[in-house]
């Protein structure tokens, strides 16, 4: 029996990536966070200088970087690593952050990682979060995932998260990336943030961490009881 491919799209903040890590761990799967291969792609254009509107600059500059996974022993997960270089923390700035959506928006690049998510998980056994996972990565995924919340809720999380890293923002200004990022992701003409038709939504404005995975390993449980 094949192992399940599970897509987890949703908004920034919502837990999508904590909860995909966490039934990956469970189920024994491997997890892919497609949000850091665009994170990593977003700070090599910016330390390179890359011009977003040249296309040739652009193409050069994906052939230019590689990125892989490597697992930390000591923190229990999966580190980002640019060109062999350990990029977790910058990634997951604000600088970052602010120009993720407009990098992701470019078709070439949409393309190239999109390519490399499909290789990693047409075999099954992963648990892949990102934007556009259930609806064109993985569009006859076993189980699609679309989770959202409150974006205020969502912005506390995510400045936590920034200030437990020793990075400092304010409330106003890490809700006011979100709106933005939300509202590129979702308009951009190549492959937008949306719901899956099929898609078991999950809102985790009153979630924790531990009730919201319980909820995604539930619906994982079933599907492969329906298969034995």
């Amino acid at each position: 029996m094949k192992d399940l491919i599970i897509a987890i799209d949703g908004h920034s903040g919502c837990g999508k990536s904590t909860t995909a890590k966490r039934v990956a761990e469970e189920l024994g799967y491997v997890f892919i966070d497609t949000g850091a291969m665009y994170r990593a792609v977003t700070l090599y254009f910016l330390d390179q200088d890359i011009d977003l509107e040249d296309t040739l600059s652009v193409a050069k500059g994906l052939h230019s970087l590689k990125i892989s996974f490597e697992f930390n022993p000591e923190r229990k997960l999966s580190e980002t690593y640019l060109n062999g270089v350990n990029v977790e923390k910058e990634i997951r700035s604000l600088r970052v952050s602010n120009n993720v959506s407009k990098v992701a928006a470019i078709p070439d690049v949409r393309h190239a990682l999109v390519n490399q998510q499909r290789k990693m998980g047409e075999q099954g056994g992963v648990v892949m979060d990102g934007r556009d996972i259930g609806t064109n990565v993985f569009p006859n995924a076993d189980i699609k995932i679309f989770v959202t919340a409150d974006v205020k809720v969502r912005a506390e999380r995510r400045l936590a998260e920034m200030k437990s890293k020793g990075e400092e923002a304010s409330l106003e200004d890490v809700i006011e990336n979100l709106q933005e990022r939300d509202r590129i992701d979702s308009s951009r003409e190549e492959s937008p943030l949306k719901k899956a038709d099929d898609a078991y939504v999950l809102d985790t404005t009153s979630h924790t961490i531990d009730s919201q995975t319980e909820e995604v390993l539930s619906l994982c449980r079933k599907e492969l009881l329906v298969r034995e």
